[in-house]
């Protein structure tokens, strides 16, 4: 297994061929992340969400703007994600800038969801003082019924946003900490590659 962190020249080819493995060996969510992101006062923070596509763009991920990270990724579009596959003994770390994704891609992607899912993104007002659980069914079923007949419309403050690698880390866990560690960092369309102490 160094052999592929030795020979890789693109990390997105090889974080697909991890990503394919982990989803032959994890139990749940192969493709959960850690995102951390910076709020307005310079606190970290720290979630887990799912990946939802990646290219040599970025990587995808979709939720409520007006939610914690939506709000400090507005304040502050730079975040970092890490993927740990604990079956494989094997992470990848990526840092870089964030961007909104397009209306199109948004609307791709919420219509694709299941129905329950698209009508809770309009009942959760994410992040926010909840007053109890009966709070938030009565909004499931007063949206639910909003919308009984017909698609449910993307609400205007869900979307995505795209984190464009400008590092991305490989590591594979080895006996007596001895890890495996290559870190790729992005030079225009180009990346170079360094082995890194465990």
């Amino acid at each position: 297994m160094t052999g592929d962190l030795d020979r890789a020249t693109n990390p997105l080819e090889l974080f697909a061929t991890w990503l394919a493995e982990a989803e032959g060996s994890e139990i749940n969510d192969p493709n959960a992340m850690a995102l951390a992101t910076i709020d307005e006062s310079g606190m970290p923070d720290v979630r887990m969400v799912l990946l939802k596509g990646f290219d040599e763009d970025g990587f995808v991920f979709f939720t409520n703007f007006e939610s914690a990270k939506g709000t400090a990724l507005q304040a502050n579009p730079k975040a970092a994600l890490c993927f740990h596959w604990k079956s494989l003994r094997r992470q990848v770390r990526v840092r870089g800038a964030v961007t909104t994704v397009t209306d199109a891609e948004a609307d791709a992607y919420f219509a694709s969801r299941p129905r329950g899912s698209r009508i809770g993104a309009w009942a959760s007002q994410q992040s926010r003082p909840l007053e109890s659980r009966f709070a938030l069914e009565k909004a499931v079923a007063s949206y639910a019924t909003k919308y009984a007949i017909g698609d449910v419309p993307r609400p205007g403050h869900w979307s995505g946003f795209r984190i464009a690698p400008e590092e991305i880390e490989f590591w594979i866990g080895r006996r007596s900490r001895l890890h495996d560690r290559r870190r790729f960092v992005r030079s225009g369309d180009d990346w170079t590659a360094t082995r890194l102490y465990p």
